[in-house]
């Protein structure tokens, strides 16, 4: 497996950018920034907690290296399980790895022992060592201690992160991973997001990524107003502008979300239904989560089934993009709809996100290395091709939801799946040729 000759010439303009510290990370070097203080919540005033599915919190939890990795093993289908269902040992031996390529995630804090993390996966697992990058572009990280832990779940964002990484790597094992960290916890609302937006608009001004993951998201109706979210969308359309893609996981709590004041994942949900934002944005591609059913042997026994808590609905902040006006016949309304497709996520929506990130470090490769370009349109052109452009229909499931009514998956588009799943070993090539 040979690196793309492209990226090296890249990373030294990037570098040559940036300047010193930020060359650093982005050569390879991990830049640990200094402990910045984080001002303990004033008297009497509720802390708002970030909502992670249950591996995050055992992987944070973790307090070593092999534990993290034991408990990543442990929540997720584990390779080779994952890669053979998917089918790219077939792409790689086709030299498709993501070499030349970069994914980017965005966390809040980030994990200092990521790339130890990420080596200790690839060891155990027959993967080439992981190519990571960790920058800071919006401020100094502070350091997770247990008293700082207590009030913002920091060790939490740790896990995440490191599922995050992992995923992207078990599919395209040569793609360069650069973390974006931000120095504040995005929780419910606006906390923590314009923090994010700007490291996401940070990674697209300097063509740092040819993909962006996000594993988070809040619903749009935590915000003050239901227009508030496009106040953010800024660092979302400079990405379609630079043709970047842009994914997202659709959420974790089926047809509804948690509330602003929700302690809990999914603890405190509203009575009707809601979606996620980033998710609901049209900027973005919204990744739900299905089910993988293996074998002994790591086949399919039976089709991909909606991942029962995965995040869908139509927005309330945003109407229906001019690429979805070939499905307003399903959905019934002058709305945005999401997910747009989903990847496994047996444990929550943020392990379907950078599987499929992965998928398109992949098809970025085969596309000379190029950025593949807003990715909403051409999945919609493809979705109707079914198989024949590796699209998978999803017809099995529900995500109902503390007794919020949720949407059921049919044949072809449907609100709660999409356009189904993917097959990349017929999905790459199609989303390259479509991509021109």
């Amino acid at each position: 497996m040979s690196r793309s000759s492209h990226a090296p010439r890249r990373w030294a303009r990037t570098a040559a950018l940036l300047g010193s510290t930020a060359a650093l990370a982005l050569l390879g070097v991990t830049v640990v920034p200094a402990a910045n203080a984080t001002p303990t919540p004033a008297s009497g005033k509720s802390i708002v907690l970030p909502h992670f599915g249950a591996i995050a919190h055992r992987v944070g939890a973790a307090p070593t290296v092999a534990g993290r990795v034991a408990a990543i093993d442990a929540a997720t289908t584990t390779l080779p399980a994952v890669t053979t269902a998917y089918g790219v040992p077939a792409l790689w031996n086709q030299g498709i790895t993501g070499a030349g390529t970069t994914v980017a995630v965005v966390e809040s804090f980030g994990d200092p022992n990521a790339a130890a993390v990420l080596n200790s996966y690839s060891q155990q697992h027959g993967l080439p060592p992981g190519q990571l990058s960790v920058i800071s572009p919006v401020g100094a990280i502070p350091t997770c201690t247990p008293e700082l832990d207590q009030q913002i779940q920091c060790t939490s964002w740790i896990g995440e992160t490191d599922l995050d990484i992992v995923m992207i790597h078990s599919i395209a094992p040569q793609a360069q991973i650069v973390i974006a960290a931000t120095p504040v916890n995005e929780t419910q609302g606006f906390t923590g997001l314009p923090e994010m937006m700007a490291a996401i608009d940070f990674l697209v001004r300097h063509k740092l990524a040819d993909a962006i993951s996000l594993s988070f998201g809040t619903s749009e109706d935590d915000f003050p107003n239901l227009s508030d979210p496009t106040t953010l969308d800024f660092a979302f359309k400079d990405a379609r502008k630079a043709g970047i893609p842009i994914v997202v996981a659709s959420g974790d709590c089926g047809a509804t979300g948690n509330t602003l004041t929700s302690m809990t994942q999914c603890g405190e949900v509203f009575p009707f239904r809601v979606v996620s934002w980033p998710a609901s944005s049209p900027f973005v591609t919204a990744v739900g989560g299905s089910v993988l059913h293996l074998d002994a042997n790591n086949q399919r026994i039976s089709p991909d089934t909606l991942w029962p808590e995965s995040g869908a609905g139509l927005s309330k902040t945003y109407t229906r993009p001019s690429w979805q006006n070939t499905v307003k016949g399903i959905t019934g309304s002058t709305q945005r709809a999401l997910p747009d497709i989903t990847m496994e996520g047996i444990d929550g929506t943020s392990q379907a996100a950078p599987l499929f990130a992965g998928v398109l470090s992949l098809a970025t490769q085969l596309h000379a290395g190029r950025p593949l370009g807003f990715l909403d349109p051409i999945l919609y052109k493809l979705g109707p091709k079914g198989t024949t452009a590796g699209i998978t229909d999803i017809t099995t499931g529900n995500d109902t939801v503390a007794g919020v009514p949720g949407f059921t998956a049919t044949t072809g588009f449907d609100i709660a799946s999409g356009w189904g799943t993917v097959d990349p070993l017929t999905f790459v090539p199609a989303l390259v040729k479509a991509a021109g």
